[in-house]
C-alpha cells in the first residue's frame, strides 16, 4: 500500500506512447533553447587555459554579449539541436530499462541507477558526433577565430603545402575534422564524455527521487508532487555536477582540443592549473543544469501526465 503523500511514479507501461513522444520534441526543444547559452558559456571556460579570457561564469556572459551579441551565445545551436534524437533515446531507453529492472527489484535506488546509467550510454553514442561539431562552433570568435588550439595533422593540399586548420561553418568543421583524424575524429572524447554523463546521469536519477520523496515527508498535506519534484530536480542536477565537474572539464578539453588520452589531459591540466583546474567551469555547469532539470522534471513529468492512459487518469491523485 501506497503512503499518503508519497511521490507517485508513472511507468512506461501507464503511457500512452503516441501523446508521450509527439509532446517530448517540443519539450526537449524547448528545454534546448532555454539553456543552451549557459552550455557555450561552459564550454568556453573549461577549454581556456587558465583566466585567459574570462575570469568566470558572468564575466564570459558579458563579454560574449558585447563582442558577439546574443548570436554568440547560440554558436553551433543548430547543429546542437540533432542531439533531439539522442534526447528521445535517452528517454526511451530509461524508461525500457526501468522497467526491465523492476523485475529483479523494486528498489527505486537500483531501478534508477541501472536506467540512467544505460540511458546515457546510448545518448552519449549518439550525441559524442554532434557535440564534437558544435564544441568547436561555441569555441569561434566574433570573426570566425577559433578560440582554443586544435591539435589535427593538416592534410595536404594539391600543390603540396600544408593547410592550417580552421573552423567555419558547420559543413567546414565537419569535412575538416574527417580530413583530419576520419571518422574517429567524431568520436574524440567518446570515453571521456562515458566517464562523465554516466555516473552523472546515474546519480541524478536517485538523487531526483530521494529528494523528492524526502521533501514529500516535509511538506504539508495536499502540497503538488509537481512542485515537490521541480525542487527536487535541481536540487539533484546541482548534487550530480558538483561529483561529475572534474571529468567534465577533461571531457570538453579532450573534445575541442583534439587530445586523444583522457589521462594525459587530466595530467596536463592539474600540472597547469592543479586542483582549481577541475573546478572550471562548476558555477556555469550548475547554472546550466539546474534550470535544465527545472524544466525537464517540470516538462517531463507533466508529459507523462498528458500521456497516461485513459483509463488510468481517474485512479491517480497528483
Amino acid at each position: 500500500m501506497q503512503m499518503k503523500g508519497a511521490i507517485q511514479i508513472i511507468e512506461w507501461q501507464d503511457l500512452d506512447l503516441k501523446k508521450f513522444y509527439s509532446l517530448g520534441v517540443f519539450m526537449t526543444l524547448t528545454t534546448r533553447v532555454t539553456v543552451y547559452p549557459a552550455s557555450v558559456i561552459r564550454t568556453r571556460l573549461q577549454v581556456q587555459k587558465g583566466k585567459a579570457l574570462y575570469s568566470g561564469t558572468f564575466d564570459a556572459f558579458f563579454k560574449i554579449m558585447r563582442a558577439e551579441g546574443v548570436s554568440g551565445l547560440y554558436r553551433g545551436f543548430m547543429v546542437n539541436t540533432l542531439t533531439l534524437i539522442s534526447g528521445q533515446a535517452y528517454i526511451t531507453t530509461y524508461e525500457l530499462v526501468r522497467n526491465y529492472v523492476s523485475r529483479y527489484s523494486q528498489s527505486n535506488t537500483v531501478k534508477s541507477v541501472v536506467a540512467g546509467g544505460s540511458a546515457s550510454l546510448v545518448a552519449q553514442t549518439i550525441t559524442v558526433p554532434i557535440d564534437v561539431v558544435s564544441q568547436h562552433m561555441m569555441m569561434q570568435g566574433p570573426h570566425g577565430e577559433h578560440m582554443a588550439r586544435f591539435k589535427a595533422r593538416p592534410r595536404p593540399m594539391l600543390n603540396g603545402s600544408k593547410r592550417r586548420i580552421t573552423f567555419g561553418q558547420s559543413r567546414d568543421i565537419t569535412v575538416q575534422i574527417f580530413a583530419a583524424d576520419g571518422f574517429r575524429g567524431f568520436y574524440r572524447g567518446y570515453v571521456a564524455s562515458l566517464l562523465t554523463y554516466i555516473p552523472n546521469s546515474a546519480l541524478w536519477w536517485p538523487f531526483y527521487h530521494c529528494y523528492a520523496e524526502q521533501l514529500s515527508l516535509l511538506a504539508p498535506s495536499g502540497c503538488p508532487h509537481l512542485l515537490l519534484q521541480a525542487v527536487a530536480g535541481p536540487m539533484a542536477a546541482a548534487t550530480a555536477s558538483t561529483i561529475t565537474n572534474p571529468m567534465d572539464v577533461v571531457r570538453a578539453r579532450v573534445q575541442v582540443e583534439g587530445r586523444t588520452s583522457v589521462i594525459e589531459t587530466f595530467k596536463q591540466l592539474m600540472a597547469e592549473e592543479g586542483a582549481r583546474g577541475l573546478t572550471k567551469g562548476l558555477s556555469a555547469r550548475i547554472i546550466y543544469s539546474t534550470p535544465t532539470s527545472l524544466l525537464i522534471v517540470v516538462g517531463y513529468e507533466t508529459l507523462k501526465r498528458l500521456s497516461l492512459r485513459a483509463d488510468l487518469v481517474e485512479n491517480r491523485h497528483w
